[in-house]
């Protein structure tokens, strides 16, 4: 089966277009042609539809055999940033746990900005996991391991899941609530005990 990066070059040559020539009218740069033609990167869905007219074919045409393998690398850069914006949202909303009493002792009611800034930092990025999770509409624990692993749950499975969601969000809701009220009785405790 030939690939995209094959296709594109058979597809240039009978244009008789070299790789600069094919770049300008597309507006990419040579590399990046050089790049597809040799499978390292992949056209995103704007230059698919420049190549087609170009080359006077259907998309269909133009990607045939390789939408699997596209489906593939798209699903991997988005569990990518899904689990690096995990990443960044565990550590900031870890570092403001824990630097709360110390900025607080530090620096007075002016530990606020410090503080403030790491914690909205932390919503940003639990923000960010958020709508990779809606994009790909994983909500349940079971769906987003299953999107770790890069699968897919069956429809049945995912009916239930379905179900699952309002209670879910009532429990974390509820969690959220308990343990901000936890981490606020616990700093109120320790400034009053370390001021006194």
């Amino acid at each position: 089966m030939m690939e995209l990066g094959e296709r594109l070059k058979t597809h240039r040559q009978k244009a008789r277009l070299s790789q600069e020539e094919l770049a300008c009218r597309i507006y990419v740069s040579r590399q990046t042609v050089s790049n597809w033609e040799n499978n390292k990167t992949y056209p995103d869905i704007n230059s698919l539809v420049l190549l087609s007219e170009v080359f006077q074919i259907s998309l269909d045409q133009l990607i045939k055999g390789d939408i699997d393998v596209m489906k593939q690398v798209i699903q991997k850069e988005e569990i990518d940033k899904m689990k690096r914006y995990g990443t960044v949202y565990t550590v900031l909303l870890t570092a403001a746990a824990v630097s709360a009493v110390p900025l607080f002792m530090w620096l007075g009611t002016r530990a606020f900005v410090p503080w403030g800034i790491l914690f909205a930092a932390a919503l940003y990025f639990a923000f960010k996991v958020e709508q990779v999770k809606n994009d790909n509409d994983v909500h349940t624990y079971k769906e987003i391991v299953a999107f770790y692993e890069g699968k897919r749950l069956d429809d049945i499975q995912k009916q239930r899941e379905i179900g699952k969601r309002p209670y879910q969000k009532i429990f974390l809701v509820i969690g959220s609530a308990v343990i901000t009220f936890a981490v606020c009785i616990l700093i109120g405790f320790l400034m009053n005990f370390f001021l006194n």
